[in-house]
């Protein structure tokens, strides 16, 4: 977990706080903020964290909005608070990843105009990211895959007869998501 800074069209800056299950690079949740506090943060922790969770472990830098307060509501949920190093984004590489790819995927290209168009812009990304984008890191793997699609996909590289391929186009079309689909008789 570590904050995201993103501008608005109005140079308002905005904090975006992620929860990544590094296992299936699944995004649990996610917010943001204008002014992330302590008492914020932990509530994202707890929204995050369901109570009957199989985790064990919370990874977060040494931002100050992590206060002692915040690992004493991470613990008390049952969970381990495990801090990286000063000045080591490698020691949590899959949130430093995650946070350039929502950089070079999304925000890159949008210049939003306040948080609800934040809001909205990541509501749509993250469902793509974690529905449709495929994780090199997982193999062919979607971190919620549909299962119903991937079995309609098991026929090699043919498109099977009767059907054709459809593209969803994910925010404006910067992105697409592709499906099968029986064709009109």
């Amino acid at each position: 977990m570590t904050p995201r800074i993103t501008a608005t069209a109005t140079f308002r800056l905005l904090y975006i706080f992620v929860v990544l299950e590094v296992g299936t690079r699944r995004i649990l949740h996610w917010n943001v903020t204008d002014h992330p506090t302590a008492e914020w943060t932990a509530q994202q922790f707890r929204m995050a964290v369901p109570g009957d969770q199989s985790h064990r472990f919370v990874v977060h830098d040494r931002d100050s909005v992590y206060s002692e307060s915040v690992d004493r509501t991470i613990a008390a949920m049952g969970l381990t608070v495990l801090k990286t190093p000063v000045r080591a984004p490698q020691a949590n590489a899959f949130c430093e990843r995650l946070i350039g790819t929502i950089r070079r995927e999304c925000l890159d290209f949008v210049i939003p105009l306040n948080e609800r168009h934040v809001r909205s812009v990541l509501r749509e990304w993250v469902a793509h990211y974690n529905r449709g984008r495929p994780h090199t890191s997982l193999g062919p793997g979607i971190p919620d895959a549909p299962h119903e699609r991937l079995t309609s996909f098991s026929s090699g590289h043919q498109i099977r007869d009767g059907h054709r391929i459809v593209a969803e186009p994910i925010l404006g079309g910067l992105h697409h998501e592709y499906h099968l689909e029986p064709m009109a008789a």
